[in-house]
């Protein structure tokens, strides 16, 4: 959702100036660092799960989702500067979008099933299955493809550019109210509320079982670790959509504010994408403690064993 948005009163040639040197300074080492780091992991992934787990599915499809968002970077940067159009043009938009909600949803499925397993563990028996994951995974797919299909239309206007200039369609109440609500507020608060939950647990367990104390710190800095990773990458950009949305709204009107907003929200962008190296650090690390001590799969067994001797 770049803000290019030009009007005879508010220029921001100096903003496009500022981000056409700034776009590949950030894009070209995080799509090399991230192709890197995300082949790894998939390799990582396919490779140490004879059998898949609920985990390993959605990781998978996490890394397919980075490496589709990183493939469109080099793309961006182009049409950023060169205000291209077309259907190549509008569908890597369409990619880069699409997989950027799709890796924050998947995000948020990998904190809730840790959350499922580790602290109702005997019902999870009954929620969690590769099966059931598989079947998330492909709603997800659809979901984030079906609405950006929806949002980001096949446009074709000489004031419309994609990642340029977007159309009042894109920035109308119920697209950008559905964007903030649905694809952050509220998986947020399903992140928060997962992770709040998975560290007591953890915590609480630590206390009973103090052989394990080393073991316990590790697993709570991992899943603060992608609490932290959510906020930072995702909070600026939706911000920045909100503040964009105001000034298209013709709620904020002061020239310079529009343009510090805009330069705010493309510089959130470059942020938020920075999320798939992230994405493949935390998880490789995760990765590390599977292969070394299978160390999540032992914690919800033992959590199973100490709730099936308290009932």
């Amino acid at each position: 959702m770049n803000a290019t948005n030009v009007s005879m009163d508010c220029i921001f040639n100096h903003i496009n100036s500022i981000m056409n040197n700034l776009q590949p300074a950030i894009y070209i080492p995080t799509f090399i660092l991230g192709l890197i780091l995300n082949l790894l992991a998939l390799r990582v992934f396919c490779s140490f799960w004879k059998k898949q787990t609920e985990s390993s599915i959605y990781m998978i499809n996490l890394v397919l989702t980075d490496l589709l968002l990183l493939l469109s970077l080099p793309f961006k940067v182009y049409y950023s500067i060169h205000k291209g159009e077309g259907f190549l043009c509008l569908f890597m938009e369409f990619l880069y979008f699409a997989n950027m909600y799709g890796s924050l949803f998947l995000i948020v499925c990998i904190s809730l099933d840790r959350y499922i397993a580790i602290t109702h563990p005997l019902k999870a028996r009954i929620f969690r299955s590769p099966r059931r994951a598989s079947m998330v995974c492909c709603c997800i797919w659809a979901t984030v493809c079906l609405s950006s299909i929806l949002i980001y239309s096949f446009e074709s206007s000489d004031d419309v550019k994609c990642f340029h200039n977007m159309s009042d369609h894109k920035w109308s109440p119920p697209v950008i109210l559905s964007v903030e609500i649905f694809g952050f507020l509220i998986p947020l608060a399903v992140m928060v509320y997962c992770t709040i939950q998975i560290i007591q647990a953890l915590l609480k367990h630590k206390s009973q079982v103090e052989e394990s104390a080393a073991e316990h710190v590790t697993a709570v800095w991992i899943i603060a670790a992608n609490l932290i990773v959510f906020v930072v990458c995702f909070t600026p950009v939706h911000l920045g959509i909100f503040l964009q949305f105001m000034v298209r709204q013709h709620i904020i009107v002061d020239c310079t504010m529009k343009q510090r907003i805009s330069l705010f929200l493309q510089v959130a962008m470059c942020l938020a994408n920075v999320n798939c190296c992230l994405d493949a650090i935390c998880y490789y690390f995760a990765a590390k403690e599977f292969r070394k001590k299978t160390y999540f799969r032992n914690l919800v067994k033992s959590f199973t064993v100490s709730q099936a001797s308290t009932e």
